[in-house]
């Protein structure tokens, strides 16, 4: 077995020792998998999720892309071992990772609102058992009949596989009553005692298309179609169904952010809880990218208190609020984060990376919470329901604010919140998401690095 070979099976990336955690939607690991976790030797375990993914293989891969700098950026005194967190998530194949994946590349121009066969059948996968109802919204986006009646089933659809009726209201953040990347329930419906539904799935659906087609707009144009100046929404309802495939993909991103949170508190964090106690010398370091930043920062409140085997933790853009880690919100001085004070559970810094190209967070995040009949214009970054992938930590006190060449040259804080502007390697990727996925770099890995106080 070669030293990138992932201990207890035959995976392997080109760096190791190496080995893939997965759990289910519920937070349940796989006992092979994490037993494979344990035998990994290392000083140092570096313990990286995924965001949104196609299938195991192109988590992989991510994976390998990712880990392949870091054996030559460590001390003579750090041995690493590697972790790839696999949990049950979806990337709709028109969605790209710049550099990367070939078949995750832009959908053919005249694909238009039509699902692949990829999506679907990823799809379908992510929704098990309900092949009818996806068959329908495959039907209705290959159509796109002009009919206002369409549009109210296609609704009811994506409501019923979203779940969103039976929304747990202790998994809303309260820092965020609306989120477009997977949002949470309006707190209007929480504060009256009913089941938290948010207000993407429950307002005039072609108000919602209509809205979400001209987010398109703004994010350079619908993937596999017209991008960039020369885009523009035209008139009739057939245009309107760019924004209800996007609708479908905010349901897939409202699901994604449920499982992430329970999958980090409720998985990872015991699962590193317990292998810190049987090797209390092992430095754990956390990195996230995207609903993976939330995987790994729930995991943070499965630490016991005093424990300090996480040794930093590195979110890559993060698809969740910019105040979740605030003590007091600014709106709302008797309420903080949903994630308040959990960076005292980290034995050095959270760095939250955050990039002014990445669309998914920049248009789609306060274009859901106007949905929510909040005051902020259509589009633009609404402060009250920022990313915090897209501008960093926010309303927590002495949180510095580097780029990337201050942080790379000069070190990140010790411990506590600190937030690096990335944009100028994180850049590419096409609509509608932008530069969300393009994290493969060099200066990325030398900044988990620095965080983790690794380097030579």
């Amino acid at each position: 077995m070669s030293d990138a070979t992932a201990a207890g099976g035959g995976i392997g990336i080109g760096v190791g020792p190496y080995a893939e955690l997965t759990f289910d939607a519920d937070g349940d690991p796989d006992p092979g998998t994490r037993d494979a976790v344990g035998l990994l030797e290392a000083t140092d375990l570096l313990v990286f999720a995924h965001g949104w993914n196609s299938d195991r293989s192109t988590s992989t891969r991510l994976f390998d892309r990712f880990y392949a700098p870091f054996p030559g950026l460590v001390g003579p005194g750090v041995r690493l071992g590697f972790v790839g967190v696999v949990w049950p998530s979806i990337r709709f194949s028109d969605e790209p990772i710049p550099d990367f994946d070939p078949h995750g590349a832009l959908a053919e121009p005249g694909h238009g609102t039509a699902l692949d066969p990829a999506t679907l059948r990823a799809l379908g996968e992510f929704w098990p058992g309900r092949v009818a109802e996806l068959d329908r919204v495959a039907e209705l986006l290959e159509e796109r009949p002009e009919s206002q009646a369409a549009f109210t089933e296609f609704g009811a659809l994506v409501r019923e596989l979203a779940g969103v009726d039976a929304v747990d209201p202790v998994d809303l953040d309260p820092a965020v009553a609306v989120s477009g990347v997977g949002g949470v329930g309006a707190v209007g419906a929480a504060a009256a005692g009913a089941p938290p539904v948010p207000a993407i799935f429950t307002e005039d659906v072609l108000e919602v298309c209509r809205a979400l087609a001209e987010g398109l707009v703004e994010a350079g144009g619908p993937p596999g179609g017209p991008a960039g100046p020369g885009f523009s929404l035209g008139g009739g309802l057939r245009s309107l169904w760019n924004g209800a495939k996007e609708l479908l993909r905010q349901a897939t991103y409202y699901q994604m952010k449920k499982r992430a949170g329970v999958v980090g508190e409720h998985g990872l964090g015991p699962v590193l809880a317990e292998l810190a106690a049987r090797r209390p010398a092992l430095r754990i370091h956390l990195i996230g990218h995207s609903f993976g930043a939330r995987v790994v920062s729930f995991s943070l409140r499965a630490v016991p208190d005093g424990a300090r085997y996480v040794k930093s933790a590195t979110l890559l853009q993060g698809a969740f609020s910019h105040y979740s880690f605030a003590d007091r919100l600014p709106h709302d001085k008797s309420s903080g984060g949903a994630l308040r004070g959990m960076q005292r559970k980290v034995d050095g810094p959270v760095v939250a990376c955050h990039s002014p190209y990445d669309s998914a967070l920049k248009v789609f995040y306060p274009l859901a919470s106007r949905m929510a009949g909040d005051s902020a214009g259509l589009l633009g970054l609404d402060e009250r329901w920022g990313a915090i992938g897209h501008d960093g930590v926010q309303a927590v006190s002495g949180a510095p604010r580097l780029t990337l060449d201050a942080a790379l040259s000069a070190g990140v804080p010790q411990a506590g919140c600190v937030s690096v502007d990335t944009g100028s390697v994180v850049r590419r990727g096409g609509p509608p998401s932008g530069a969300h996925s393009d994290i493969c770099h060099e200066e990325l890995a030398r900044l988990v690095v620095a965080a983790g106080r690794m380097g030579r």
